[in-house]
């Protein structure tokens, strides 16, 4: 039987399991991504594990989230990811050089490569052709150190692509129609891989879009066939060299199946505040906007730049609309300054920002209180956009536009203009903002340079054996990352010391939690329960961190994310399932649970039993961790693992 792109990329990457879905498996990793909300932490994790030099062929680490500079902890923060490269040997991107997943495609991605990144949206190279998957920065380390990295192997979904897109619909609107279809979890344990005929009407940059947002479906990642658009794209950034040909066999077979009809969508949008919350612009038509944003690592291309120049040449951007140009890249910028795009854009009222994450992660362009934003960023999970109170809306880069110059929400079909041609310039490659790695003997000699912000991670003890301990918090379905530690400019700072960032724990959810985690952790520790899909979105292991150094041991949930879980069992957080979601309710916030000969029991067998003090109940819970896990879990996390 003939293997798809999926297998044939993990099937060459294996090292250890094999490639039944469900079970456990290792795949080398030949390059790793780690951004600066996420990296300080890799770095220190490095330090602790005393390694001398980056085992992969690629690691880069960028800085393109904590670019706001109102006082010294981010510049410090750079100073450190700065010498901390040097010192391990990664390349380096300077502040201002552009977001991580289009800078690491245009650079470094290769088809057939595997990339682990700790930021969710690594997945985004998945459109070259590439096995590339978003994990906890903890994990990312180990892969640095040489380390395989495992996950459950996922079913592949293939997705079969018809027809072509009509003018007005682009790529975001195929993301979303997905998530229109299948939910922000239907792609959890799976990876979605998109073949057929309307492939060839999909550039690379436009796989960049699908891909990214993949991660708002759950999937394990996305992977799109390496053919002759990726090598267009590679010859365009003068790597045609790196470019192999890497597609499905004619007698391959998908686990699942589905199929769209490209020429049968329209432009969607997804409505507040869930990537899944999707409908199509005219049904929403007339709704004022505030705001209107255009870039992220969701829309990184030059074409979602110039599209949006074309339709605003010669016309003004609506009174009282923040037309806001979120550059991606460096590269990008001097392109649309050198085609004279970047004067429509001024000219027509946009406000230009600097090249990196800013708005999609909360650093910057916050939008004014209960007014409507559109973003073509791939989030609007509450307050994430850095107001508490936000009406955040995603769409394409075309009813962006159309709605910032009627300045109400509109489809772009009822624009008064013929649909822009946009052609792709020639570009010089351009490396003066990357930093290559020293040589080994230069590298020894380079110390870390760490600011009074970064510190120390605190040791983790053992999982007990016996647990008495309250559950401090109940929430409901779908709560994400950014709601368990929220990004923005307050927060995000103090990413290298876990005592200040724990103090923002569940602020968004309950501002009492931090006080009251305190006090339970002098008392043993404690608990949270949750629904469906608990801790989607960002990779970030500071959401698993931060509560634990505050005192959490278990959580109990209907069920999780992916990365999230994995972060939990990281720090040494036992993540247990309910056997029957019903007994959700069973529980609720002020319960003492009681969990006894914990260590052999979970050791032993997949369920056990949490009873709850002062009371007769007795309710079944499972865990789904693998023997490693288990192991890791019983020695206090992968630190104290790697270290023992």
């Amino acid at each position: 039987m003939g293997l798809n792109v999926t297998q044939k990329l993990i099937k060459n990457h294996l090292v250890s399991g094999d490639m039944t879905p469900g079970s456990e498996i290792g795949l080398k990793i030949d390059q790793t991504l780690t951004q600066d909300a996420t990296g300080t932490m890799v770095m220190l994790e490095l330090e602790a594990m005393g390694l001398k030099r980056a085992k992969t062929d690629v690691s880069v680490q960028y800085v393109d989230h904590n670019l706001i500079q109102l006082d010294s902890k981010n510049p410090d923060d750079h100073i450190f990811l700065r010498s901390a490269a040097q010192r391990f040997g990664l390349w380096y991107s300077q502040p201002g050089n552009g977001v991580s997943h289009p800078v690491h495609m245009q650079y470094f991605g290769k088809p057939g490569k595997t990339l682990l990144g700790s930021d969710s949206h690594t997945c985004a190279s998945g459109s070259l052709g590439m096995l590339a998957i978003g994990a906890g920065g903890l994990e990312v380390a180990m892969a640095i150190a040489g380390e395989p990295y495992y996950v459950r192997m996922p079913e592949v979904w293939g997705i079969r692509l018809t027809g072509k897109l009509s003018d007005w619909v682009s790529a975001k609107d195929v993301i979303l129609e997905m998530l229109r279809r299948y939910g922000v979890r239907g792609g959890f344990g799976r990876i979605i891989e998109y073949y057929g005929p309307g492939l060839e009407c999909l550039s690379a940059m436009d796989r960049h879009v699908i891909a990214n947002m993949g991660a708002e479906l759950g999937a394990t990642t996305t992977v799109f066939p390496s053919d002759g658009e990726v090598r267009n794209f590679l010859k365009g950034e003068g790597r045609e060299e790196d470019w192999v040909e890497i597609k499905a066999d004619d007698d391959a077979t998908y686990d699942l199946e589905g199929e769209i009809d490209l020429s049968s969508l329209e432009p969607l949008i997804a409505k507040p505040s869930s990537p899944g919350n999707v409908v199509p612009v005219k049904e929403i038509e007339g709704e004022p906007i505030y705001q209107a944003y255009i870039g992220s690592s969701a829309n990184p291309g030059y074409r979602d730049f110039a599209i949006a120049a074309k339709m605003v040449e010669g016309r003004r951007i609506a009174d009282g609309v923040s037309f806001d140009i979120n550059p991606t890249s460096r590269d990008l910028l001097e392109d649309l300054t050198k085609e004279g795009l970047l004067f429509h854009l001024i000219k027509a009222g946009g406000r230009i920002h600097q090249a990196g994450c800013n708005g999609c992660i909360g650093m910057g362009q916050a939008p004014a209180t209960g007014r409507n934003s559109l973003r073509t960023t791939p989030r609007n999970f509450p307050g994430r956009s850095g107001t508490r109170e936000d009406s955040v809306y995603l769409c394409s880069p075309e009813t962006a536009t159309a709605s910032a110059l009627n300045g109400r929400i509109t489809d772009p079909r009822e624009l008064d203009m013929a649909y822009p041609e946009i052609e792709l310039p020639e570009r010089e490659k351009n490396m003066s903002m990357f930093l290559a790695p020293l040589p080994e003997e230069e590298a020894e000699k380079v110390e870390l340079i760490k600011g009074p912000n970064i510190a120390t991670i605190p040791a983790m003890e053992e999982l007990p054996d016996h647990m008495e301990i309250e559950v401090l918090l109940k929430v409901g379905d779908n709560i994400s990352t950014d709601e368990i530690l929220a990004g923005g400019g307050k927060v995000l700072p103090f990413r290298s010391n876990l005592p200040e960032i724990s103090k923002f724990a569940f602020e968004i959810i309950d501002d009492t939690y931090y006080t009251r985690a305190i006090d339970a952790r002098d008392r043993g520790g404690s608990a949270i329960v949750g629904g469906s899909n608990y801790g989607q979105g960002s990779s970030r292991e500071h959401a698993a961190l931060a509560p634990r150094y505050l005192g959490l041991r278990v959580v109990i949930v209907k069920d999780f994310a992916r990365i999230h879980w994995q972060n939990l069992v990281n720090f040494g957080v036992l993540p247990l399932t309910f056997k029957n979601p019903d007994d959700y309710r069973q529980l609720d916030r002020g319960d003492v649970i009681v969990l006894s000969n914990l260590r052999e029991t979970i050791q032993k067998r997949h369920e056990l039993t949490v009873r709850v003090r002062g009371t007769d109940k007795e309710i079944p819970v499972r865990h789904d961790l693998s023997p490693r896990q288990v192991d890791v879990l019983l020695k206090g996390g992968l630190i104290n693992w790697v270290n023992r």
